[in-house]
């Protein structure tokens, strides 16, 4: 009984960093916090105001698929070749790119494609899980629906469908495969052009991603945690601590754990590991909708052929998808921003009346998904530095792999057995 004791109060005196206020980080800080370590939240912005804010709120457990597939290499000259098309590769980015897509290309090989697939279900098996128990514990149900979601076509013919559906089903997806009178049962606002859909019934979304954000990082500070909106610029580890080098000042911890998606990349290097991250920048339009619009759709809805999703919040409709392959610093071009709009038409029958003064509170926007050429993030204690742990690279996927990503670190910083493996996490695939 004493040993407990005393190894809750040792890491009561435990000092963690986080490094990165996006939903990833915030889990972490929180499972930390909850652990009983003293965390410190850092980030150059504030909490949740990057990739976390106004990306699709999605938790998306179904999508188990590695994004390298090799029906791409057909599409893609198609795809990269229409600057509003869904996918977008800057002319200026585009050498700087190639050892990415080379990586990712190989990545289509089957034998890597399965692997990579195992350590995804893996990860989404209990995400929604991990999240509905949090936000029970702070009264914050509210802020994730269980309707599932929906996958529709317009041209793709049955055969194509039946074989996505079937592959989805192989893998221990929960969907069903419904007709156009049945899907618009579901969603009567779907247009008519609809002709089928994939119904995955166990998936869930948020009414305001940015809300659930900023809901959990409150809960965390209740908890104790600090945050400090700083640029780190640099790490490094000794014997007794690690030290966070921001543009003020340097801090010293016991652990610290990186966290900061896309940019990651450079505080890597400095610790002598390649990160192979892309900033795979997607854009959201958010059309404001009033009471009686509130009914045009119950969940989220994707499009396979125009490769987008709308998604039903509190006072909006998003529209969000695209892949926009430019780095990190390049200006955001809206106009992929703006033509969500015209492809929500051929979805939905009736969108948002969108009046001068609508029009001009609806709000385009751009985050950088962090990106790693097998799909996998990296979740793993530093290889080298055993007080530093890396949990990036969630790709589409950080929303809803972020309350496990949280469990995955607090159980790899206090040394106990992971509930999955985590070996095809480690960053050691890449060095």
């Amino acid at each position: 009984m004493n040993t407990v004791t005393n190894k809750q109060q040792d890491n009561k005196q435990q000092t963690v960093a986080v490094i990165g206020a996006g939903i990833i980080g915030i889990n972490c800080a929180l499972e930390l916090q909850s652990l009983g370590y003293q965390v410190t939240l850092l980030d150059k912005e504030g909490i949740g105001l990057g990739c976390s804010k106004a990306n699709a709120g999605h938790f998306a457990t179904e999508q188990v698929f590695p994004l390298a597939e090799s029906s791409l290499l057909w599409q893609m000259p198609k795809l990269l070749l229409d600057p509003l098309g869904p996918v977008s590769l800057s002319a200026k980015h585009f050498i700087k790119a190639i050892p990415w897509f080379m990586q990712f290309f190989n990545n289509m090989r089957p034998s890597l494609r399965d692997k990579n697939t195992v350590a995804i279900k893996a990860l989404n098996k209990d995400a929604i899980g991990h999240y509905s128990a949090l936000l029970k514990e702070e009264n914050m149900e509210h802020l994730m629906t269980l309707q599932g979601s929906l996958l529709v076509f317009e041209t793709t013919n049955y055969n194509k469908v039946d074989t996505m559906y079937q592959h989805y089903k192989n893998e221990g997806v929960a969907v069903k495969l419904l007709d156009r009178a049945e899907t618009i049962k579901l969603e009567p606002n779907l247009h008519d052009n609809i002709n089928y859909s994939l119904f995955f019934t166990d998936v869930a979304h948020t009414i305001d991603p940015l809300a659930l954000s900023v809901a959990l990082s409150e809960f965390a500070k209740n908890k104790g945690m600090t945050f400090q909106q700083s640029a780190v610029t640099q790490l490094a580890q000794s014997d007794t601590c690690v030290t966070v080098k921001t543009e003020q000042e340097n801090l010293t911890f016991d652990h610290c754990v990186v966290a900061c998606g896309a940019w990651s990349k450079e505080l890597l290097k400095g610790l002598d590991y390649h990160l192979p991250i892309e900033a795979e920048r997607g854009y959201s339009l958010s059309l404001p909708i009033n009471e009686q619009e509130s009914a045009l759709l119950s969940r989220p809805v994707a499009s396979a052929e125009r490769r987008f999703i709308i998604t039903p919040m509190a006072n909006t409709l998003r529209l969000a998808g695209t892949v926009e392959y430019a780095g990190l610093k390049a200006r955001p071009n809206y106009k992929r921003a703006e033509m969500l709009k015209a492809n929500a038409a051929f979805i939905l029958k009736t969108l948002p009346e969108q009046g001068t003064e609508q029009k001009s509170e609806q709000e385009a926007w751009m985050g950088c998904r962090p990106s790693l050429p097998d799909s996998l993030p990296v979740i793993c204690q530093a290889p080298n530095h055993d007080k530093i742990f890396f949990a990036l690279g969630h790709q589409h996927l950080g929303l809803t792999q972020g309350a496990i990503t949280g469990k995955l670190i607090g159980q790899l910083v206090t040394k106990k057995k992971t509930e999955i493996d985590v070996s095809p996490f480690c960053i050691s695939r890449f060095n």
